[in-house]
């Protein structure tokens, strides 16, 4: 029988503001809603403190996902940055603290911020992408060690003065270091947003990171870039359709058919929708329209395997 490549679909939990109650509810109806993982977004719950875990606080987090019959992944830091020269020390230990919290709850991945940086000349830019992955060694390492893969995920520039790397190039830092604990995130809202920015092919751009892509992260958008980002409700933003919006699915004009129909992933892959709280009436749906994208994977993969 050929093993499925797409076997969790689930939902992340919405980061609090160190209130850890809305942990537990917010578990509790991603199990309603039928999802069989929770990523757990731990960036805004106070549970680490200058590079180490609290441990009263981790045990209450470990007490809370107990309960709950889900497998765990973890997203970390929303500012993680391995291209963070000044801050790379207090960077490094805030995330092997990820690892440690990741591995107390029984999660398998950590998801990483790709690093950025100011828009520099190209023997510049080398140096922060030699920055990041010796950094990247460095958690994998660690990361083997408690059994927690970090998978590397794709963001987009807000302007033409900052440095990411594309979709394509975080997949080539990954197969270069070449790390067994080390995968990517796709972000196909996060890819759409920089291809049109940059005027890169999005398909490509998504397919050539599912090769060394463990993890994948999914909501929809319209694929707009940041061109304002003054808006007085959110509402106002979804209606222009500007920006990292987060929606359920079919809200947007992602074309999720067609990433299914190109991408490949690694065995073991978790889909993870990025769908909040907000749009609690529309996850139901987005779960079944998630299931359907991930048989549509597997069903390919498991024909061309026959």
């Amino acid at each position: 029988m050929t093993q499925d490549l797409i076997t969790h679909v689930g939902f992340a939990t919405t980061s609090g503001e160190g209130d850890m109650n809305h942990i537990e509810a917010s578990l509790a109806r991603i199990v309603e809603l039928g999802a069989d993982v929770a990523e757990l977004s731990l960036c805004g719950d106070d549970l680490i403190a200058g590079g180490r875990v609290l441990e009263a606080r981790a045990k209450r987090l470990v007490d809370i996902c107990a309960k709950f019959p889900l497998r765990y992944t973890v997203h970390g830091l929303i500012v993680s940055n391995f291209m963070d020269a000044r801050n790379l020390e207090f960077q490094m230990a805030a995330a092997k603290a990820m690892v440690e919290l990741a591995q107390r709850v029984g999660a398998d991945t950590l998801v990483h911020h790709s690093g950025h940086a100011p828009m520099a000349p190209r023997r510049v830019i080398a140096g922060y992408d030699r920055m990041q992955e010796d950094a990247l060694k460095e958690l994998a390492d660690f990361g083997g060690k408690h059994d927690v893969r970090i998978a590397l995920e794709n963001i987009f520039a807000v302007d033409d003065d900052m440095y990411r790397q594309q979709p394509s190039e975080v997949a080539a830092t990954v197969g270069a270091i070449n790390h067994p604990y080390l995968v990517t995130t796709i972000d196909f809202g996060h890819a759409y947003i920089e291809a049109t920015r940059t005027g890169g092919n999005f398909l490509s751009e998504v397919a050539a990171m599912g090769p060394v892509a463990g993890h994948l992260h999914v909501h929809d958008s319209f694929g707009r870039p940041y061109t304002m980002s003054k808006f007085y409700h959110q509402s106002e933003a979804i209606a222009l359709g500007i920006g990292d919006l987060h929606l359920p699915l079919g809200w947007g004009d992602l074309p999720w058919e067609s990433v299914f129909d190109t991408i490949d992933v690694l065995p073991g892959t978790a889909l993870i929708m990025e769908i909040g709280e907000r749009f609690d009436a529309e996850r139901a749906e987005s779960i079944e329209m998630a299931r359907a994208l991930a048989a549509r994977l597997n069903a390919r993969h498991a024909a061309r395997a026959a």
